[in-house]
């Protein structure tokens, strides 16, 4: 397990394809984790009542209701992580989960490095605050002081217009999770601009420019990745080690 998550941290799996499930769970096995099954939302609501597992982990397509469903029942509950896997890759089903409480979303077919990757990022993500006690949040060499309102890269400083950096603190306080573009006009602009995703892609691009002019070795680039139509996430520096 990576350093800073819980050891044997307990994955509910929903997924109704039985190969499916017992390959995903093999692999899961294989890495640590502690892996209970179920192959409908009846069953799945049943074990999470019962074990209260660290991660959940399910497919939209289930044979009973809609995994949204299941989300939804979820997140009344409890602010456990929720990862979606599934096939389903039209954005709007993709907003829709992630507006229903899910943490993060897999589209299948999916490589073994990808899903190591988000479920150490949300697991991550959930075991503590992202901020720091000092009020700091950190990534790599990037450093934000919530309280000041200062941006540094390896000690630059990178000057933020007011709204750069409520945008830029948004996506860093949930580093590593896809923040969509309606929650992230929501907590920046407020609900009256919560269709207005074009707003997004001038302050993103302007934040990434500062960025890059502050890091001269490019170890941020590609810090602040985009998914078209869905929204945002700030990559966590090791994202992409299996």
């Amino acid at each position: 397990m990576t350093p800073g998550l819980p050891p044997g941290a307990a994955v509910l799996l929903v997924e109704d394809d039985l190969a499916t499930r017992r390959e995903v769970a093999a692999f899961l096995r294989g890495h640590g984790f502690r892996v209970d099954e179920a192959g409908d939302a009846a069953a799945a609501w049943d074990r999470w009542t019962a074990q209260r597992p660290d991660l959940v982990m399910l497919d939209l397509g289930l044979p009973d209701v809609d995994g949204t469903v299941l989300i939804r029942r979820i997140r009344r509950d409890a602010a456990t992580p929720i990862l979606v896997l599934s096939a389903r890759d039209r954005e709007a089903e993709k907003v829709a989960a992630l507006e229903s409480g899910a943490d993060d979303y897999v589209t299948k077919p999916f490589g073994a490095a990808e899903l190591l990757a988000r479920v150490r990022a949300v697991l991550r993500r959930a075991a503590g605050p992202a901020a720091e006690p000092t009020g700091e949040v950190l990534v790599g060499d990037l450093r934000m002081d919530v309280a000041r309102h200062e941006v540094t890269v390896a000690g630059r400083p990178i000057l933020l217009t007011p709204r750069e950096f409520e945008v830029f603190k948004v996506l860093l306080v949930s580093a590593g999770r896809l923040v969509t573009h309606g929650r992230l006009l929501r907590a920046v602009w407020g609900t009256a601009y919560s269709d207005e995703a074009h707003y997004l892609h001038v302050y993103v691009s302007q934040i990434r420019r500062k960025i890059a002019a502050a890091d001269p070795t490019g170890d941020l680039a590609g810090l602040i990745v985009a998914e078209p139509g869905v929204g945002y996430r700030v990559r966590l520096p090791d994202t992409d080690r299996s």
